[in-house]
């Protein structure tokens, strides 16, 4: 394959993340450039399956299954060295995707090893969306959460470099804690689709009904639900950065960034009273660039370990 193809390949993955995930990418501009491209290999094709269940239609679990396979087997293909060097010009604009995003991972893990089961249980995860629309309790949510967003971390981690194993448990925590930032900022959105992500064990604590938030309605036990939800995200936070001091120093200002900026939805949540069915909570680009100095020195000052910190 000459080498134009690939560096189109991994324009066309940064080109999907600049437009998907704007504050990943934001933090991912602070990678040297050799991770960073891979990086962006790694989200785009996160990006692709998930979206190969939300915005095709699927009408029916096996559908979805079938069109998620699709990439399984060519993730496998990239493992095991089957995978073709097809013209993705010459293909249409599905199949050109796949191509870009398959001939950028078959060059990453020359340098990388990303392990197949992380890829493997993302894609578990994304067909959940297909059939589980309710989660029974946080341990069933949990499972949720580290599919479709530790396994990122994970293999993202492999990329960043590591000084010790350790790294990749709080590297799974981390992930927990921003998936379950997006449930708790996409109630509303999530509802008109007919999902209840937030666990029915906590709902019926807090005396919250599945009713009250398909219509959206925000009383004092909701309140108190979500306080509690975000609380619970903070302390994953707070466990997952404890991870940050085993990553190669290149990359700790960009785990840090991603990690603050995301965890300062939750922020904006609590400004909204928690009531996020009148308006999505969100950061802009002035706030995330304020808040780089002060992230960049406390990253400059995170001790080198090998044991856990603790």
């Amino acid at each position: 394959m000459v080498q134009t193809e690939i560096e189109k390949a991994y324009r066309y993955c940064e080109n999907v993340t600049r437009t998907h995930a704007k504050s990943f990418y934001f933090a991912a501009k602070f990678l040297p450039k050799y991770k960073r491209k891979a990086v962006y290999a790694v989200y785009a094709f996160c990006r692709h399956v998930d979206d190969e269940v939300d915005e095709s239609g699927f009408e029916t679990e096996a559908q979805a299954a079938a069109a998620v396979n699709v990439w399984q087997e060519r993730l496998d293909g990239v493992y095991e060295g089957l995978e073709s060097d097809d013209n993705p010009d010459d293909e249409g604009p599905r199949a050109k995707a796949l191509s870009y995003v398959f001939t950028a991972w078959k060059d990453i893990l020359r340098e990388y090893p990303i392990p197949r089961q992380a890829a493997l249980d993302l894609t578990k995860g994304v067909l959940m969306d297909t059939y589980k629309k309710r989660y029974a309790t946080f341990e069933e949510l949990y499972v949720y959460c580290y599919r479709v967003a530790s396994t990122v971390g994970l293999m993202s981690s492999e990329i960043l470099g590591y000084s010790d194993r350790k790294a990749l448990e709080y590297a799974e925590a981390l992930g927990v804690a921003m998936q379950m930032t997006n449930i708790l900022r996409d109630v509303r959105e999530d509802a008109a689709m007919g999902r209840i992500y937030l666990p029915a064990e906590d709902l019926s604590a807090f005396g919250v009904t599945e009713e009250q938030i398909m219509n959206g309605i925000c009383d004092t036990g909701f309140t108190d639900l979500m306080q509690f939800q975000v609380l619970r995200a903070r302390e994953l936070y707070a466990l997952g950065e404890k991870g940050i001091a085993y990553l190669e120093k290149d990359t700790r200002f960009t785990v840090l960034f991603a990690s603050r900026i995301y965890a300062r939805i939750l922020d904006e949540i609590e400004s909204l009273s928690f009531n996020v069915f009148s308006e999505r909570a969100h950061t802009t680009k002035a706030q995330k660039i304020l808040a780089m100095p002060s992230i960049w020195f406390e990253a400059r000052k995170i001790q080198n370990v090998s044991t856990d910190p603790e």
